[in-house]
């Protein structure tokens, strides 16, 4: 990282604060100026990546007869039996009636109460798919197409004809820092450790875990024994030194900054509404939970705006597709059901957007043992705030002559991530003429200014 860089994510921790007893009075500080400049009310969106690139195609299936034997014929020993599919009231815009994987019962129930909608065939696109275009070479594509480390970051800083360091989620941050207080907690929270999604010119994510207050302290600090006051007179010592040195005091003032915002954490944590709702034991649910527990104290927190992170791996099924499916979109379904569970005990459905991203679609064609990397997919967005209980976007026509296979069944997406993103940015309280400074691309698709929502997922006057 050079410096410039490290600099200037340094700046999204805030001021540091010199001492322990300092953060209370900051936290109760930062309450009084929240009370005062920013808005009243609250929204947070959860991001949820399926890393690897999940086989979305037997996640979201054909379940009418005629498609149902156009999609069996194409993936062969990967096609899901048509009686076990769980069908969706909605059908797709052409009437065509879709199903979603046996395992998935709880997302059944979100998408026909209208708690969830499903979005068909999306993903990174730098202008309209055209079939010709690609069958002669003239189009233009995606840096790295199929290549995980490239799509899953496309996915995540919304700029697909190029390799950039700052995320989408990192720059509606940027655009906000003047609604959050400087209490060192950032709006963007990762249940995952860093990632570029939430990473932006002056803001970074604020990283906690799944246990406990979910801000891991350093050993012994601020802890009333012997041992935790010598480690914390020391390490207050060895951070109160002037030092020549600006790496050394960019240093120094991130850590000092770092052990300031674990107690202004750990303090409003410990405020968090006991929930009655159960969660599986589960990573994803854990996290899920925790988020619901954050969210619980915003008020604490000073945060009108967040964003949450969190990534569950182990998608890319080259083989045993069928097995591993069964074992973990279970999983998922269930999480996204104890979440809209939590959220509507603490009363704030309306307020969260939950939405799932992955690296790419994959072949609708088997390699004999599972699926390869592919191309566009589908995906899940949950909340009380969106039409719930729709697919958007277009699911494709499946057959052996689609325009849309560019081969070995590698489907092209027919909607770009970029109304998927706009839909979500303008909602948490992106002004429309920003917009483009948060998506670089979105006006290839959708103009803000004509008013209305890109792809729908949101009332037009949520917007």
């Amino acid at each position: 990282m050079d410096r410039r860089r490290f600099l200037s994510h340094s700046c999204s921790l805030g001021v540091a604060l010199p001492t322990l007893a300092s953060s209370t009075l900051a936290l109760g500080l930062s309450r009084q100026a929240a009370a005062q400049a920013m808005p009243q009310d609250y929204k947070a969106l959860v991001c949820i990546l399926l890393a690897g690139g999940n086989d979305s195609y037997n996640m979201l299936v054909p379940a009418d007869s005629s498609a149902y034997a156009a999609y069996a014929g194409i993936r062969s020993d990967l096609a899901l039996p048509i009686s076990e599919l769980l069908p969706l009231a909605p059908p797709t815009g052409a009437g065509q009636q879709l199903g979603v994987h046996p395992g998935m019962a709880s997302l059944q129930q979100l998408v026909n109460n209208g708690d969830a909608s499903m979005i068909a065939n999306i993903g990174t696109l730098l202008e309209p798919f055209d079939p010709a275009a690609v069958s002669n070479g003239t189009a233009r594509l995606p840096v790295g197409l199929f290549s995980h480390a490239d799509q899953i970051s496309q996915w995540q800083t919304a700029i697909p004809d190029g390799r950039g360091s700052q995320g989408w989620a990192g720059r509606i941050a940027d655009r906000m820092l003047s609604t959050n207080p400087g209490n060192g907690i950032s709006m963007n929270i990762s249940l995952s450790g860093t990632n570029t999604f939430q990473s932006g010119a002056q803001t970074r994510e604020y990283s906690i875990d799944s246990n406990g207050s979910g801000a891991t302290g350093l050993n012994g600090y601020g802890v009333d024994n012997g041992f935790g006051r010598f480690r914390t007179d020391s390490v207050d010592a060895l951070l109160a030194i002037s030092r020549e040195s600006l790496l050394k005091r960019e240093y120094a003032r991130r850590f000092r900054s770092a052990l300031d915002a674990q107690v202004v954490f750990a303090e409003a944590m410990q405020s968090a509404t006991p929930l009655t709702t159960e969660f599986s034991p589960n990573p994803l649910s854990a996290a899920l939970r925790q988020i619901a527990r954050v969210i619980s104290v915003r008020d604490l927190l000073g945060a009108t705006r967040q964003t949450f992170f969190v990534t569950i791996g182990g998608w890319d099924h080259h083989d045993e597709v069928l097995d591993n499916q069964a074992r973990m979109l279970p999983i998922v379904a269930d999480a996204l059901a104890q979440f809209r569970d939590a959220l509507q005990e603490l009363a704030v459905w309306d307020a969260v957007t939950t939405f799932t991203i992955s690296d790419f679609g994959r072949t609708l064609t088997s390699n004999g043992r599972g699926s390869d990397h592919g191309w566009g997919g589908h995906h899940i967005v949950m909340g009380g705030a969106i039409n719930g209980g729709e697919i958007f976007g277009h699911y494709p026509e499946i057959s052996m002559n689609s325009p849309l296979d560019v081969g070995r069944g590698i489907y092209a997406p027919t909607t770009p991530t970029d109304t998927y993103f706009a839909d979500l940015a303008l909602w948490l309280g992106v002004p429309r003429a920003d917009l483009d400074q948060v998506l670089p691309q979105v006006r290839r698709f959708y103009t803000p200014e004509d008013g209305g929502a890109a792809l729908g997922i949101f009332p037009a006057a949520a917007l």
